[in-house]
């Protein structure tokens, strides 16, 4: 799962909108602002598909945004998306530590070197998986 999208109803209130995303249970947020209520929402969707992706639960599928009604004529129907690996560049900061193998002489010429092995690794990763 890279990329994924869920429609969001966004309806208009005496102060600000309110936001419900009907094909997920409980994931509401709501803004002063239509601006506000728009980062609102993907915030409120980015931490319920990640919570859910974390504890290994099965994503819900998305509706397609026309099954959808606003319930009052000043209230509308939008997509929002939702990118893990962004998510996780910007939130997921933790380090982990990871035992690997090469040869002694690619071990000493990079010592002579001064080379960062961790950076190394994380670059090769990166244009390994194309991100």
């Amino acid at each position: 799962m890279k990329k994924i999208i869920y429609p969001a109803i966004f309806e208009a209130e005496e102060e600000g909108f309110s936001v419900f995303f009907p094909d997920l249970q409980g994931c509401n947020t709501e803004g002063d602002t239509l601006e506000e209520a728009l980062e609102m929402a993907k915030d409120a969707l980015s931490l319920y598909i990640f919570s859910l992706f974390e504890d290994k639960k099965e994503i819900p599928k998305a509706s397609l945004p026309s099954k959808f009604k606003a319930e009052s004529e000043n209230g509308f129907v939008s997509i929002i998306e939702f990118d893990l690996i962004e998510y996780r560049k910007k939130y997921d900061k933790k380090s982990v530590k990871k035992t690997l193998t090469i040869p002694n002489w690619l071990n000493i010429m990079a010592e002579e070197s001064n080379i960062n092995f961790s950076n190394v690794l994380q670059k090769a990763l990166k244009k390994e998986l194309k991100i």
